[in-house]
């Protein structure tokens, strides 16, 4: 069942956690099978709309009842008809395993990221995505410090873009990689080919050609895509230039040692987090590297971000706060540290407050470097 259909009678538990492990089964082989033969995408045709299909949400319930839980409705939207009367649902398949189903947005390639939510050193990746029915269907995994599953708060995200915006505004490109850096899908808003190298256990190399600045602009985020493993990954370096963007994407294991796992990662300048140029018209991002760089602190109202605190930290985005919202964070620099939201943002007049938390690799709350995003739907 996915995400529009009727919800059947409330089962029995033993049948309930039958049914679970069966749709946790069909699900991996469903990803599996979808992975199989998959070649680079061309660019698309010129003027597409970009992008194409989108959706985002926040689980508010760790354990939410099963099954089609409806999540938090005003950090919840989409690209298909009538978001608000086909809202996004989550089926609890396992401790530590969900199904979001995203309505009305089938279709193949793009890219999904998700962030934890919470205090006490837990993580979330992403299975892998699937066309269920007319919807997409993302899995995501939770663990706690590790490696043993946990239930978990989540943003989640999925989006998929193709052609050549006219006329441009900013820049956006994804990839989904392989573990041998062989690229499963890309888009550029440039009509340029994204490219990536492998460079040793956990480490891998990506060049977006013709995006960005010569100097720090735009945002990064990166997630672990991984269906049998836990793994985080995390921006390891950022290079930028003229002529495109490089940046060094590092993963590790539960146990902190680099590993090699498929993940997405996304560049927006000027952009929201899921690709879109305008709308949304309120969104922002930044960039905390020991200072935070004038080209990735960027607020859509022309308001200036702050950054403040550390454990967790506090990033305010002033004239930006309108629900349906969403927020992406990525942990940055070398080692396993890795970050997440402390709590949900809120919003006081305008202004949205986020708390990026960041931990080591035993799960101690610890003061790291971070990118983080947020954007509006509107």
């Amino acid at each position: 069942m996915h995400a529009g259909t009727a919800v059947p009678p409330v089962r029995t538990v033993p049948a309930d956690r039958a049914l679970r492990a069966v749709r946790a089964l069909l699900l991996v082989l469903a990803m599996l099978a979808a992975l199989v033969g998959v070649s680079l995408p061309a660019a698309g045709a010129a003027h597409a709309a970009v992008p194409d299909r989108w959706g985002f949400a926040y689980l508010d319930n760790p354990a939410p009842p099963w099954p089609a839980y409806v999540p938090d409705t005003t950090r919840q939207w989409g690209s298909w008809s009538s978001p608000a009367a086909n809202p996004v649902k989550v089926d609890h398949i396992g401790v530590g395993s969900y199904i979001v189903h995203f309505p009305l947005i089938a279709g193949p390639g793009g890219i999904a990221h998700v962030t934890a939510v919470g205090r006490t050193g837990g993580w979330c990746q992403v299975r892998g995505w699937v066309t269920a029915g007319s919807g997409q269907d993302v899995g995501v995994a939770c663990y706690r410090p590790g490696g043993a599953p946990e239930d978990s708060r989540f943003t989640v995200l999925y989006t998929t873009s193709s052609g050549v915006p006219a006329p441009a505004v900013g820049g956006y490109g994804y990839v989904h990689s392989n573990t041998t850096g062989a690229v499963i899908t890309q888009y550029n808003s440039t009509g340029a080919t994204n490219a990536v190298g492998y460079g040793g256990p956990g480490v891998w190399k990506v060049w977006l050609p013709g995006l960005g600045q010569a100097t720090p602009a735009g945002n990064i985020e990166v997630t672990a895509v991984d269906m049998a493993n836990a793994a985080r990954c995390k921006v390891g370096d950022w290079a930028p230039s003229a002529g495109g963007q490089t940046v060094i994407v590092n993963c590790y294991n539960a146990a902190n040692a680099p590993f090699d796992t498929r993940w997405t990662l996304s560049y927006s300048e000027k952009r929201a987090v899921h690709g879109a140029a305008l709308p949304p018209k309120s969104y922002g991002y930044l960039w905390f590297n020991g200072g935070v760089p004038a080209g990735t602190n960027f607020n859509s109202s022309g308001g200036v971000n702050t950054l403040a605190g550390s454990v967790p930290y506090n990033v305010t985005m002033p004239n930006i706060a309108v629900p349906s919202d969403t927020a992406q964070v990525t942990a940055f620099g070398p080692g396993p540290d890795y970050c997440g939201l402390a709590l949900p943002w809120t919003r006081s007049s305008g202004t949205v407050n986020l708390n990026p938390l960041c931990f080591n690799g035993s799960g101690s709350p610890v003061p790291s470097r971070f990118l983080t995003a947020f954007t509006s739907a509107s």
